[in-house]
């Protein structure tokens, strides 16, 4: 598939611009206090941001360039471009912040271990005390690329069911 084609540009084009606003939202979340990977994924700013950025990605192409029809194939690859645009540059954009403010890590592994501690017993004991365990030890070995891998999966995994709902709501098919 080309580049050059409306169904790969224009969702690269809206993917461009919402990982950039994307990425400015995590800054902004560090900077205020609000650590943006302790935030619950039910919670998080990528579900508004993906329907919004979806929905205009494929209703410019749907109006604009397929005279009013968009099937659910295009939908979805249009999606998928958005989504991978997305998701590649906000992850590289995670992976040089932290990189470059180490304090990104640091804050993330302490806010999480401390937030960790706060689990009721029974939940733990319930989730199994040596996966508990196990996890805590793991998360004092983050670094900047397990934290912009952790980003990417989790856009792709909103993304994905996002990306569904736009593109049945939009789906248009010519009256036969």
């Amino acid at each position: 598939m080309k580049i050059n084609t409306p169904l790969v540009k224009v969702p690269l084009r809206y993917g461009i611009i919402a990982s950039l606003i994307a990425f400015a939202l995590v800054a902004v979340l560090f900077f205020a206090g609000k650590h943006p990977f302790l935030i619950p994924m039910y919670a998080d700013f990528r579900i508004f941001l993906f329907g919004l950025f979806i929905f205009f990605s494929l209703k410019e192409y749907r109006d604009q360039y397929q005279q009013g029809t968009l099937y659910f194939f295009q939908g979805m690859v249009a999606s998928y471009v958005f989504l991978i645009s997305f998701a590649v540059l906000s992850a590289s954009f995670i992976w040089l912040f932290a990189v470059a403010n180490t304090k990104f890590i640091a804050e993330f592994v302490s806010l999480f271990v401390e937030q960790a501690r706060t689990i009721p017993t029974e939940d733990i004991e319930r989730l199994g005390k040596d996966n508990f365990e196990r996890n805590l030890e793991e998360v004092s070995h983050t670094n900047a690329f397990g934290l912009a891998k952790l980003y990417f999966r989790q856009s792709l995994l909103i993304g994905f069911f996002i990306s569904i709902i736009v593109t049945i709501i939009l789906r248009k098919q010519p009256k036969q």
